[in-house]
């Protein structure tokens, strides 16, 4: 394996990158970074098809996000549908993954802090049901776009097993590690205020709540299991399985009786 660094908007380092490749996987995404989705999601991905394309390479499968669309509420989205069009219109073999919310990304978020400060915060009432897939998941179905070429030319949705709030995420966290902690809550307005606020100060964490007020409030539930009957050979992942893998090894150590 090579392992080369670079940056994607460049077109000069995206040739670098795909020269010599059969097939390029784009799991780039500026969330949470301070480059942002415009010019990660976008553009990147944009330079990267056609530096994909100039190198003559067979098959170009992107990681797109479920509910990608032009009009979007939120940035990401509306960049990962403009990359879906860069990538249709490159001239080469495409497959688009688009993942439900990622349980990675999201146990991390609000996981990651309850054990490691015994508190967190969550953006809104927490309340509203998401689907969450595990980021392994999508990888065996990445792995079955590139030896299935019945998969060109298609755009794949993956749905994880479980609708779950992010209020379920914070008690499948205190469950595996153990960690009771303290949860806040940011209100719905101070959500919408600091979107804009911060904009100008610290776009990824503006992006970031953004997303979470769309999160909060809006219908993001999925048919899991109309998703996975349509391909059965893919397991999928159950939260408190991944919570598991990722906070197990914070859990309190149980204290040692003396011997009487």
């Amino acid at each position: 394996m090579e392992l080369m660094s670079g940056d994607v908007t460049r077109p000069d380092d995206a040739r670098r990158a795909v020269e010599g490749a059969r097939v390029v996987v784009s799991a780039i995404t500026g969330f949470g970074s301070p480059g942002g989705v415009k010019a990660v999601d976008e553009d990147g991905n944009r330079t990267l098809a056609k530096a994909a394309s100039t190198a003559g390479v067979e098959q170009f499968i992107l990681l797109s996000v479920g509910g990608a669309s032009a009009d979007h509420a939120i940035p990401l989205f509306r960049a990962k549908f403009a990359a879906e069009e860069a990538v249709r219109a490159s001239g080469i073999a495409w497959t688009i993954i688009r993942p439900s919310a990622y349980l990675e990304t999201w146990l991390g978020i609000i996981g990651g802090p309850l054990v490691s400060t015994d508190k967190t915060l969550v953006f809104g009432r927490g309340e509203n049901p998401i689907n969450f897939v595990s980021a392994l998941d999508v990888a065996r179905f990445v792995d079955r776009a590139v030896g299935d070429p019945t998969l060109r030319g298609q755009v794949v949705e993956v749905v994880g097993r479980e609708n779950l709030s992010l209020n379920q995420l914070v008690e499948i966290v205190r469950r595996v590690s153990g960690r009771t902690g303290r949860i806040s809550h940011t209100p719905r307005a101070a959500m919408r205020l600091l979107s804009v606020v911060l904009r100008p100060i610290n776009r990824m964490r503006a992006g970031q709540i953004q997303a979470a007020l769309v999160m909060d409030t809006t219908n993001m539930a999925l048919d899991s299991h109309a998703a996975h009957s349509a391909d059965p050979s893919i397991p999928l992942s159950e939260a408190a399985d991944v919570a598991a893998r990722m906070f197990a090894h914070a859990a309190p150590v149980p204290a040692v009786q003396p011997a009487s």
